[in-house]
């Protein structure tokens, strides 16, 4: 089941997870993977561009993960899994924004993970660097070239390989692994 929902609204969070819940019971997996880009060089970023980003990017999960956490705090059982960027780790010119929202997320997720550990949940993070979309796409060769010559793998990821890290920290094989940051960057970010 996919909801759209607009994850900086609090109130729109707890109608998409009422609806959930009704229809297919207790939420134990959550993936916040909602994500925006408002790029723009810090001196002429606009407050707009900077409260966006962080609204839907950081506080977005923030209002998903508290909304999710007392039904499996009751059950004893839940995985939370957090979709960051390898820019979280090394920054990009014109793209303060979303950095810092990036950043935030494996700050909260780590608070997250030992808040909720002892209570059977796992919070994590995955980490994609540049990624092969239908959005990239667009972007034509030069931008593939680009990413080819800076990813040691020597090409972008696929949104299937994110999905496995993902779908692993989601898993009853992950049970054992709470407040982990896994790249899935094709080494871009190694060492950070």
């Amino acid at each position: 089941m996919a909801i759209g929902i607009r994850v900086e609204d609090a109130r729109a969070v707890d109608g998409a997870f009422s609806t959930v819940e009704a229809e297919l019971g207790p939420v134990a997996i959550l993936v916040n993977n909602a994500g925006i880009t408002a790029d723009g060089l810090l001196v002429r970023m606009t407050d707009e561009a900077w409260g966006d980003v962080l609204g839907v990017d950081l506080t977005g999960a923030f209002h998903t993960i508290r909304r999710a956490t007392p039904r499996m705090m009751r059950t004893r059982f839940g995985r939370i899994v957090n979709v960051s960027s390898v820019v979280a780790h090394v920054g990009g010119a014109g793209q303060a924004n979303y950095a810092a929202a990036k950043a935030g997320l494996v700050g909260l997720s780590r608070s997250v993970a030992r808040e909720l550990a002892s209570r059977g949940i796992t919070c994590n993070v995955v980490a994609p660097g540049p990624v092969r979309t239908d959005m990239t796409d667009v972007m034509g060769d030069e931008w593939l070239e680009t990413v080819s010559g800076l990813v040691p793998v020597g090409r972008p990821g696929t949104v299937e390989e994110c999905a496995a890290a993902i779908s692993f920290l989601a898993s009853d094989a992950a049970g054992f692994v709470t407040g982990a940051v896994l790249p899935v960057d094709g080494g871009l970010g190694m060492g950070t």
